[in-house]
């Protein structure tokens, strides 16, 4: 009887570690599929971010750039009204060397500012371009138009800082 009750004993001894062997088997799964979606998600937020920038360094003209540049800071936090577009066509037409040149450029800064979100960046990869494309005139004129686009009650909050930054970024003293 003690050789049976021993035999079980093995048996339920082996069937026990068995049992916990196969669950850290599953946990290590578990864990090894979580890395992989952080992994994942840490890619993915790469690419979203390359393809976020992407409509801004795609940008080869500077009247494209100089409309981009306005329109993301005038409508940052929202809407691109008919008004406000109107106001950029306007600003637009006095750098512009055509009508057709206009709406390319605007239509082409509502897509990227409508594709990318972080206004930063798009000041940063326009002005990337502007500032050894234009005169030290033609920047002050930029910092205008985009005053004269965005009107003083349809400024935001972060409308000063943005001018601020977007006149760091073409290379001109920031005034206090």
């Amino acid at each position: 009887m003690h050789i049976l009750i021993a035999i079980v004993g093995i048996v339920a001894a082996a069937a026990f570690w068995w049992y916990r062997i196969q669950y850290m088997g599953k946990a290590a799964g578990e864990v090894a599929d979580a890395i992989g979606h952080v992994r994942g998600n840490i890619r993915r937020n790469a690419m979203r971010k390359k393809s976020a920038i992407s409509p801004v360094t795609a940008i080869d003209d500077p009247v494209v750039a100089a409309a981009t540049v306005i329109l993301a800071i005038a409508a940052e936090d929202a809407l691109i009204s008919d008004e406000l577009e109107e106001r950029l066509r306007l600003e637009i037409a006095t750098i512009a060397g055509s009508d057709r040149q206009v709406d390319e450029a605007v239509v082409y800064a509502k897509w990227a500012t409508n594709q990318v979100a972080d206004v930063p960046i798009v000041i940063d990869k326009a002005a990337a371009l502007l500032k050894d494309k234009l005169s030290e005139h033609e920047k002050e004129q930029l910092i205008g138009m985009v005053q004269s686009v965005t009107l003083r009650e349809d400024r935001h909050h972060m409308f000063d800082r943005r001018i601020e930054l977007l006149r760091r970024k073409l290379g001109l003293i920031v005034r206090d």
